[in-house]
């Protein structure tokens, strides 16, 4: 009797130190790529795989009015798995949500997930997002609403180029490496700018903050004439799902950050008689498609990656597992 108590004693310790060491150092799966890839279905995949959730990293799917326009995946799509920052906000919410957010959130949502999981995923085509979970954003200062607003009412009523060219004056540094196709980031760079009267560029150190976990990259490349048609493809099947009705429920909050996302300003500028029909359809592909094209150069800027084609699952797999045993030794 006394034989076996102590046999379920030592038991008892081993699996205790074993389930510490396979703790100490759980893994974050990042799946990359520009849109219409398919990091929806790998991701969800992978998560079977490894018996395991998802927290998505994009910048739209976390509003819970935007659905067609964001590809958001179905019930019926996400197969049962959990998924995190889905229809999480609300496009009116104060104070408007952003990478910032995301990140406290996310890291504070791992270190629960990780008490759990050895492995949790993160997909998504937002590099800001993602890049705020693996390496955290700079401490950027708080801006009042009323600079936040005039700046909204500007893009709107002066376009792009406008606050372009202030941003090329008060901060060429910045004006040279920002996509100056994103209005969201031209607009946050200017909101700091006008509050402190600092450039946006001096608030960058470039110093990445340390994690509890450590990270597997895998990014999803397509030939482009293949990745383009797949984009074309989901533009008529987001048409045929209803987008033109969605934006049109959308239309009155136009002026909203959260507004300034292809798939709806191109409806927005057709009701606003800018151009016709057809010509919206066109423009909502051309645009997609310069979209995907910004995601890769800013992906590929990143030498952790790991790139495969989506169909190549099983290498996938293969290298995350590998990754993984090497991870823990």
């Amino acid at each position: 009797m006394f034989e076996q108590y102590m046999m379920c004693i030592k038991f008892s310790i081993v699996k205790l130190v074993l389930y510490s060491f396979k703790m100490a150092s759980p893994f974050l799966i990042v799946i990359s790529g520009p849109t219409a890839v398919g990091k929806t279905a790998l991701s969800i995949e992978l998560a079977k795989t490894f018996e395991t959730v998802i927290l998505s990293a994009d910048s739209r799917q976390v509003f819970k009015e935007m659905s067609i326009g964001t590809a958001k995946p179905s019930v019926e799509e996400m197969q049962g798995v959990k998924h995190f920052f889905i229809d999480h906000v609300s496009i009116h919410d104060q104070p408007v949500y952003d990478a910032a957010q995301f990140e406290k959130e996310a890291i504070s949502l791992l270190e629960e997930l990780f008490q759990t999981h050895d492995v949790v995923i993160l997909a998504g085509g937002s590099g800001l997002y993602v890049n705020s979970v693996l390496k955290g954003l700079d401490d950027i200062p708080e801006v009042p609403d009323t600079i936040r607003v005039q700046l909204t009412e500007e893009l709107k009523e002066k376009g792009l180029d406008f606050l372009l060219k202030e941003l090329q004056i008060k901060d060429p540094l910045y004006y040279g490496k920002v996509d100056r196709g994103n209005p969201r980031r031209i607009q946050r760079a200017l909101e700091v700018i006008r509050h402190t009267g600092k450039p946006f560029s001096n608030f960058h150190t470039g110093e990445a903050k340390q994690r509890a976990f450590k990270v597997i990259h895998i990014g999803l490349e397509r030939d482009r004439g293949e990745l383009y048609d797949r984009i074309n493809r989901r533009m008529d099947l987001m048409l045929e799902q209803g987008l033109e009705e969605e934006a049109k429920k959308l239309y009155p909050y136009r002026s909203l950050n959260a507004m300034q996302t292809v798939g709806y300003k191109e409806i927005f500028d057709f009701m606003d008689g800018v151009y016709g029909r057809e010509e919206m359809i066109e423009k909502l592909k051309q645009h997609s498609r310069q979209y995907a094209k910004r995601q890769m150069t800013w992906l590929k800027k990143d030498d952790t990656v790991h790139w495969f084609h989506p169909d190549q699952i099983n290498a996938i797999k293969e290298t995350i597992r590998k990754d993984i045993q090497e991870g823990e030794v």
